[in-house]
């Protein structure tokens, strides 16, 4: 399993990350990203729309530009990874939102407060997974061996999550947060989307704070699964980033459209662990049999499809 040479050029990185920043520049302060608002299933879905249409158009450009300069075999596979990969880190992600949903209803934070959070949790999420790809896609190309460990750790964690989807953790159990109550001066109220307020002059974090807090160590968390995922796909350190960032930049618009009917996809979680378990097993067996991507999408595909569809077809009548 050599690590890849990677396809980013310089002014490749130059632009994706211009294009990010700008993108999240819109979404904050011109789309009615820094309204206080309940975000409604339609703006919800048209977000995720473009999410979508714009790593599909990325992908697409990719691949002209890749088949011009290399030639069509290497651009019909960096694509087929960036999608593969894409489809993996989108399909992971949705495990964020039921973690979400489970911190915000344990605060019992109100909808139209929860728009911030996921601003912040996004923006620390995409600094961490920059942070962890680069450190991964080191530590791949210095010691290839380190994949077979990512394929191990995968198969386990797709185990565990089997024998663990019915089980909620105790938020009031948590240690980061029992570690923040100890040492900050906490609010007992929300005072609307701020994280900080004075009272009688003394700095006061207020419990949506605490929320935040819990976000990015979930991302962080997810990102454990997440990115050993996908260099299972690639080793390719642009691939992994663009795939990567591009499923984070629609996970608060995901959120939004799944909080609602979240109990109708019950089964997903079954899926999600199969595709971990899958994916680790994948890597465990390189040595002897590499599987073709196109495999691995179909097979990602047809996981998250079918327990979707189950998920959907068993809460017909709600």
């Amino acid at each position: 399993m050599d690590a890849a040479v990677s396809i980013g050029e310089p002014w490749m990185w130059a632009c994706f990350i211009g294009f990010v920043l700008v993108m999240l520049a819109l979404d904050l302060f011109v789309f009615g990203g820094n309204k206080v608002h309940k975000v409604s299933i339609k703006e919800a879905a048209s977000w995720s729309l473009v999410w979508v249409s714009l790593a599909l158009l990325f992908n697409a450009g990719m691949w002209w530009y890749l088949n011009g300069a290399v030639g069509p075999e290497i651009a019909d596979r960096k694509a087929l990874e960036f999608l593969t990969g894409y489809v993996i880190e989108k399909s992971l992600s949705i495990d964020n939102v039921f973690v979400f949903l489970l911190i915000f209803s344990a605060f019992s934070v109100p909808a139209e407060y929860q728009r911030r959070v996921l601003i912040y949790g996004v923006l620390g999420a995409i600094v961490m997974r920059a942070i962890m790809i680069l450190a991964g896609a080191w530590v791949v190309r210095e010691f290839s061996w380190v994949l077979y460990l990512f394929g191990f750790f995968l198969l386990v964690t797709g185990i565990k999550m089997l024998f663990t989807v019915d089980s909620e953790p105790d938020m009031t159990k948590n240690p980061v947060l029992r570690l923040a109550k100890k040492y900050l001066r906490v609010t007992e109220t929300h005072h609307g989307e701020q994280f900080t307020v004075k009272q009688n002059g003394v700095l006061y974090f207020t419990p949506l704070f605490l929320v935040l807090i819990l976000v990015e160590v979930s991302d962080l968390v997810f990102a454990v699964d997440s990115i050993p995922a996908i260099f299972a796909i690639t080793t390719d350190p642009f691939i992994v980033f663009t795939s990567n960032i591009f499923a984070i930049l629609g996970l608060r618009a995901l959120y939004f459209l799944l909080a609602d009917m979240a109990d109708r996809f019950h089964l997903l979680k079954y899926g999600l662990a199969l595709v971990l378990a899958f994916i680790g097993s994948k890597m465990l067996i390189m040595p002897w049999y590499h599987m073709p991507i196109a495999i691995s999408l179909s097979v990602v595909g047809l996981l998250i499809a079918g327990s979707v569809a189950a998920s959907l077809y068993l809460t017909r009548n709600r």
